[in-house]
């Protein structure tokens, strides 16, 4: 038989817990916490698209033509800039990123969902696909564009310098690719060894270094931000990048 005393603090335990029951039952729906909280998440779960959704709207921006449209109108401010400066500039140059600027990774982010992996081998018919080794592949299409560019500062009598951020391991296949896609340069500089919190951190160095050469740099050119930063270039274009953000 239970002794009094437990009987006792079952009792109270039982009247505490019927009481909390009805207070809540009590509380107008207004204040209740788990009603509040289930309209926050609501509100916010309309404002967040799907995943799918979001790939799609990706696909069909890049697939439908206004992605390129969007590169040709940046890439005619560019020239128009480069053809009035180029024939007061001393030893006139510009600078020029290649992915995504000169060159396309589109294929290898396609089949990864719009993904950037950099780990594993490349499969372009089911996925996924490592940047890194499609760049080795050397197949990288050029972005017309930035084609026409390059091929009007040749004319001009600009020197071309292409920057990137690809290891320095890449440089024979991609001096290739880029001849390949009917580019001409004067030199391609490559990431250097170590850590950098930012493109810019080697970007811009490299920019000031082409200026100690003598060069005039007169645009430099990217689809990151951290592509133009850092100064050493009388004026940078943005080009858009829908996919991903370098800082």
């Amino acid at each position: 038989m239970p002794s009094i005393a437990l009987q006792a603090a079952r009792s109270l335990l039982v009247a505490m817990i019927v009481g909390a029951l009805s207070a809540c039952a009590q509380l107008p729906a207004s204040s209740q916490a788990p009603v509040v909280e289930s309209q926050t998440a609501s509100s916010a779960a309309s404002t967040v698209p799907a995943l799918y959704e979001t790939q799609a709207a990706i696909d069909a921006y890049l697939s439908s033509g206004r992605y390129a449209a969007d590169v040709a109108a940046v890439v005619a401010q560019a020239r128009a800039w480069l053809e009035q400066r180029a024939p007061l500039a001393k030893r006139p140059a510009i600078v020029v990123d290649i992915d995504e600027t000169a060159l396309s990774n589109w294929p290898a982010y396609r089949v990864n969902g719009w993904a950037r992996i950099i780990n594993g081998d490349c499969d372009l018919q089911a996925g996924p696909c490592n940047v890194r080794k499609w760049q080795e592949l050397g197949r990288s299409p050029a972005l017309p564009a930035t084609q026409a560019l390059v091929r009007r500062a040749r004319e001009l009598g600009v020197a071309v310098f292409f920057l990137t951020g690809r290891p320095a391991t890449l440089r024979e296949v991609t001096e290739r690719n880029l001849r390949e896609q009917g580019y001409s340069f004067e030199r391609v500089i490559l990431r250097p060894e170590g850590a950098y919190a930012s493109a810019a951190d080697f970007k811009a160095p490299a920019r000031c270094g082409i200026e100690r050469e003598g060069y005039t740099v007169l645009l430099t050119l990217g689809d990151q931000q951290s592509d133009l930063d850092g100064g050493c270039a009388a004026r940078g274009f943005k080009l858009p990048n829908p996919v991903y953000y370098l800082p």
